[in-house]
């Protein structure tokens, strides 16, 4: 299993690096509709949808609704940024997440058979992690084609470092159990230790001068996204627990589905693009 964990590793990475850095805006929102289709079809299961033509109902419904999101300002004028609206709503969101992965087993009884409320989570979290995704990708596009890839790999890294800083340090001096009833394995030792090892990345990159924002903003903006990186990958275990299922999916040899891969980036990309862009609004 960790033979196919690192060969996927070794074939992935280079494959989302090139793809940051050298796929065109356009195609770039193509790959984001990709991926948010194959994570519309992994959630499926989480509504308990079984067979294929459900699961593609769902999937095609939900994706269709992504585009016309995506694409409609860019045809039809509207009154309000709609993209600083769903992000800025990933905030609430995941706030309710929160109350939700901390309150688990008792808060199933509001959401564990409410077909409604799921959809309504399969959207909030993959909605906003897409125009995200694609939001940072845009920065300062005009001027500096790159720039927009450097700060979605920055964010890649603060996550990585948070998840593998969170399993060496668990290892070494785990005891006490973060979340038991929704993840046994992870602690708060490991937490620490993930926090803190992507905590100091993000001060290396700020006094390196890589990018060029206010240290508040870019710090504060940093935490939060390492923070919400943990809970979004709580969020998808609890999801997973009640569903009673282990891997999202299978498409990734050793790392299970595409949401098993993005768990805490369906936060942490959100959450950081609110308020870095919106909240804070950085001059970049």
């Amino acid at each position: 299993m960790l033979i196919q964990r690192l060969l996927a590793a070794l074939v992935l990475i280079p494959i989302v690096i090139a793809g940051l850095f050298f796929l065109s805006i356009s195609n770039f929102a193509i790959v984001m509709l990709v991926i948010f289709a194959l994570s519309s079809w992994e959630w499926a299961q989480f509504l308990h949808f079984t067979t294929k033509r459900s699961k593609s109902i769902f999937t095609i419904l939900l994706t269709t609704l992504a585009a016309i999101i995506y694409y409609l300002p860019s045809y039809v004028y509207l009154p309000i940024n709609i993209f600083e609206i769903i992000l800025l709503s990933s905030i609430a969101w995941w706030s309710v997440a929160l109350v939700l992965v901390l309150s688990y087993p008792k808060s199933v009884k509001l959401w564990g058979t409410s077909f409604f409320n799921k959809l309504l989570f399969a959207f909030f979290t993959l909605m906003p992690f897409s125009i995200a995704m694609i939001q940072l990708r845009q920065i300062n596009y005009g001027l500096n084609s790159y720039e927009g890839a450097y700060w979605l790999l920055y964010i890649l890294v603060l996550v990585w470092a948070t998840d593998s800083g969170a399993y060496f340090a668990g290892r070494l001096w785990g005891k006490h159990k973060l979340a038991p009833s929704v993840s046994p394995g992870k602690t708060i030792e490991g937490l620490m230790g993930g926090v803190a090892s992507s905590i100091i990345i993000g001060l290396l990159v700020y006094y390196s001068h890589f990018f060029n924002a206010p240290f508040y903003p870019f710090m504060i903006s940093s935490v939060v996204a390492i923070f919400s990186s943990v809970l979004g990958d709580l969020t998808e275990s609890m999801f997973k627990r009640e569903a009673n299922i282990k891997d999202s999916g299978h498409l990734i040899p050793g790392h299970g589905g595409i949401l098993d891969r993005i768990d805490s980036l369906t936060a942490a990309m959100p959450i950081f693009a609110a308020f870095i862009l919106y909240i804070f609004g950085a001059n970049m």
